[in-house]
């Protein structure tokens, strides 16, 4: 008997889909998508298969800096008039032991889809919660070099740094519930 895939959908109330770059070369700046769509389909009850679509809106970002959002929206990085949303679709995952995985897939932003992997680890299931609904957790994170997606923006320092970092850190916690 061939089992059918169970569909899950992202909780936006309950997860966070945030990166950190690096600023001035001493600190990290952190900022989080408001709004996005997800879905994780999976035939396996540990989510060993789990096939995942996830769209953001490039104009929910948040840094908690209202003209650093207004320049990450901008040509100088998302050119979210242009390009209003980030994609990402698995491609593939792997287990490394349990609960715990590699998830390839396809990153698409600024007009530009590249490979990414991510670390996945699967942090629990509810069977039921208060209003009987089936829930399951998880830790999502990586790291992109944004300069693969073409965006380059930075400013040289008077002491040789460099504003921005390259390399964006992805850290999503995510709830899921089950539909």
């Amino acid at each position: 008997m061939i089992q059918e895939a169970v569909k899950w959908i992202f909780e936006p109330s309950h997860c966070k889909i945030g990166f950190s770059v690096k600023h001035f070369g001493i600190t990290e700046t952190e900022g989080h998508f408001k709004r996005f769509e997800g879905t994780i389909e999976s035939v396996n009850e540990d989510f060993s298969d789990a096939c995942v679509e996830l769209t953001i809106d490039v104009n929910s970002l948040d840094t908690q800096d209202e003209q650093r959002d207004g320049h990450l929206r901008s040509a100088d990085f998302f050119d979210a008039d242009k390009f209003p949303v980030i994609h990402f679709q698995s491609t593939g995952t792997e287990v490394v032991r349990a609960n715990q995985y590699k998830m390839f897939g396809e990153l698409s932003m600024v007009g530009i889809t590249k490979p990414v992997v991510l670390d996945v680890q699967h942090t629990g299931i509810v069977k039921r919660d208060p209003f009987g609904n089936t829930k399951a957790g998880f830790l999502i994170q990586g790291q992109i070099n944004r300069k693969d997606w073409g965006i380059n923006w930075n400013a040289v320092l008077d002491f040789g740094g460099v504003a921005v970092g390259e390399t964006v850190n992805i850290r999503c916690h995510v709830e899921l519930l089950r539909s």
